[in-house]
């Protein structure tokens, strides 16, 4: 049973950590055939039926795991309160980690109950 509310259903984006970017995304692109989205240093982003796939080089002096969750949700600061509310320890609060014409990406960092790191995301669209 869940609590009433905030539901995470909804995957926006996995990263994959690994050690060289450019060959992993030799490999994704070339070898497995994804739809190569775009890339900046030390990161490459692929559509992968809808999620977004990122991948990641390992720069967090803190080890992360080999994969991060991004999940999905419409408004960012009433999903952090919610989940505030049921004892999540964010690490990072909201915050806008890019911006294009189109819209904001909002991402907020929390670890799971095993220490697994998780992050909010939200495209908030740019009014005109």
């Amino acid at each position: 049973m869940t609590p009433a509310g905030l539901s995470l259903d909804r995957i926006g984006q996995i990263s994959i950590i690994v050690t060289d970017v450019e060959r992993a995304t030799a490999f994704y692109r070339d070898v497995l055939g994804m739809k190569f989205l775009f890339q900046f240093p030390g990161m490459a982003f692929f559509d992968c039926g809808g999620v977004r796939l990122y991948l990641a080089r390992e720069e967090s002096s803190e080890p992360i795991g080999t994969s991060v969750l991004y999940y999905k949700v419409e408004s960012i600061q009433a999903a952090c309160e919610e989940l505030k509310a049921r004892g999540v320890r964010f690490l990072q609060e909201p915050h806008v980690i890019h911006r294009d014409e189109r819209h904001e990406l909002w991402l907020a960092a929390f670890k799971d109950s095993e220490g697994n790191l998780a992050e909010l995301m939200s495209e908030v669209p740019i009014q005109a």
